[in-house]
């Protein structure tokens, strides 16, 4: 059970305290919870040190992206026409203007900043813009107290809940040669996803160095926009903690769509301007106009580069926050806030929710966990044991084609359950929408789908899928994955002809397997994942290993 019960508002004539709930960061998962609360009529404050409302998710993150990737997926399509017909793609007819989605997206994204404000003004949330650090005042009245500064001024608030929401941000690592250069190059010279959506024209060669969503998501937008690009690993592909059919098979279709992926690199060296350009000029050598040369660490060399964009991972945002001095602890490698399952930290009355967690890192996530604890600290007692669940969160990448996955990879569940309680259905087949295309079958671009099932029922305790329409599908089958659905649950849904969500409902062979339903267990309150029966036992007691 949780350390802090369901508390009532400051009206109840306790000591005197300013707000009954104050959220630091209004990105979607911080304003989603101080809503949440003030709808249960506490009194709300969020803090925020951007100009602006909605987090990464809304201004450099899901939203920007979504409207780039949509973006290249009608260059796709443009590309694609001929094979239906139509004609003019190598013409002038067809032309790209970055600057006309970058200013619209722009627009978009300010249009949704206000939203995010009306909704908290209707929801009689207070909004404050500043730097948020706790401090350890004097007073031993048994509330959290909170600085907040803004431009010369200081002010103090205290609050019987204190919410740290502030996210996450791009990390932007260092070369890692040991050698002390003027300021590091790689600071100097790249950018991080934050930077791609300041880019004010599309740059001819680009160089994404990461191996995760970021980084391919971001190289299929350049790369179907028309820019010569390059992905840079540090091992042998990306997306390695991925289920290996998704990580293959973005690995060959990004290939197929004229990616150059260097391997094994063990990462970036250094970034240096090119003799042979811009950099004769001292002033746009330093603001990393001129072309740049990336030196890799295994030796390679990519020249003639225009924009490098560095999308290695994310860290917490906690710097000022001034954690330490009330004791909250942090993993000590990147200084994430621990949490417990009801996303308190290690003091009393101050919680902890979203990316600055580094649990899942998903805004769907951060939003679910701060309404939940805003019904049990405000919600009375039908909330007292709210709480959400990690387990089985359906996650898309939206690379080109797109990802998506939920639950155990292949390799996971095998060493969960034992290979004896495992059965794996799979099929790999072209999207009808290339049927009319008049190539070879192999040049087909595939959709890949997988099934992994538990147990003698045969629990599905994995999904996987990528190809044309895998972010739009795979919410439906989420749901019927939390609920415990089995293969004969699958089995037992009519497909809907024809689409590619219909694979899953038709893998072969179908309709054989046990005839169990896992639809009697809840998934409402964020109660455990189903478990299956096993058949036989497991070695080491079937714990999950570290990976």
């Amino acid at each position: 059970m949780p350390l802090t019960s369901s508390s009532s508002s400051s009206s109840s004539g306790e000591k005197e305290y300013d707000f009954d709930y104050l959220v630091i960061g209004a990105g979607s998962g911080g304003i989603a919870s101080a809503r949440r609360a003030a709808s249960y009529g506490a009194k709300v404050a969020v803090i925020e040190k951007a100009n602006e409302l909605g987090g990464t998710c809304v201004n450099v993150g899901c939203v920007p992206k979504k409207v780039m990737w949509n973006a290249a997926s009608i260059a796709e399509t443009l590309h694609d026409m001929q094979h239906y017909g139509f004609s003019g793609y190598d013409s002038d007819a067809i032309s790209f203007d970055w600057s006309y989605i970058k200013n619209a997206r722009d627009a978009y994204i300010r249009r949704l900043n206000a939203i995010y404000q009306r909704n908290m003004d209707n929801s009689n949330v207070t909004t404050m813009f500043g730097s948020a650090s706790f401090f350890k005042s004097t007073e031993n009245d048994g509330f959290i107290k909170v600085a907040v500064d803004h431009d010369t001024t200081t002010k103090y608030y205290k609050a019987k809940h204190v919410l740290i929401a502030t996210g996450g941000y791009p990390e932007l690592l260092s070369n890692g040669d040991g050698e002390e250069d003027d300021d590091d190059e790689i600071q100097k010279h790249a950018i991080t996803s934050d930077g791609f959506f300041e880019l004010d024209e599309l740059p001819q060669r680009a160089v994404v160095v990461g191996a995760g969503y970021i980084a391919v998501e971001l190289a299929g937008v350049l790369q179907a926009l028309g820019t010569d690009t390059s992905l840079v690993v540090r091992k042998h592909k990306a997306m390695r903690t991925f289920d290996d059919m998704l990580s293959d098979a973005l690995d060959q279709e990004m290939q197929r769509q004229g990616i150059v992926i260097y391997r094994n690199t063990n990462g970036v060296k250094s970034i240096k301007c090119s003799d042979e350009h811009f950099n004769t000029n001292k002033e746009e050598e330093e603001e990393g106009t001129g072309k740049k040369k990336v030196v890799l660490n295994n030796g390679e060399v990519i020249p003639e580069v225009d924009v490098i964009l560095m999308a290695t991972g994310r860290l917490p945002a906690v710097n000022g926050l001034n954690l330490s001095s009330i004791g909250v602890m942090q993993e000590e490698k990147k200084g994430y806030v621990i949490t417990n399952d009801y996303s308190e930290t290690s003091v009393p009355n101050v919680y902890a929710i979203g990316d600055v967690c580094g649990k899942v890192e998903l805004t769907p996530m951060a939003i679910a966990a701060g309404r939940r604890l805003a019904d049990r600290l405000f919600g009375g007692a039908e909330h007292a044991g709210a709480k959400v669940s990690y387990d089985n969160v359906p996650t898309v990448v939206f690379s080109h084609p797109p990802i998506g996955t939920i639950g155990l990879t292949e390799r996971q569940a095998l060493e969960k359950y034992g290979p004896q309680n495992i059965k794996v259905y799979r099929s790999k087949f072209p999207n009808l929408y290339y049927g009319p295309w008049m190539v070879e079958a192999e040049d087909k671009p595939k959709t890949a789908m997988k099934l992994i099932c538990a147990g003698k029922e045969e629990l599905v305790v994995g999904l996987h899928v990528i190809g044309m329409g895998a972010d739009e599908m795979l919410q439906g089958f989420g749901i019927a994955m939390k609920m415990g659905a089995t293969k004969a649950d699958f089995d037992a849904c009519v497909a809907i002809h024809p689409t590619a969500a219909e694979e899953f409902v038709t893998m072969f062979p179908w309709g054989l397997s046990s005839a169990v339903s896992g639809a009697a267990v809840s998934p409402l309150n964020g109660a455990a994942s189903p478990e299956p029966t096993l058949l036989y036992p497991v070695e080491g007691g079937g714990e999950e290993k570290d990976s």
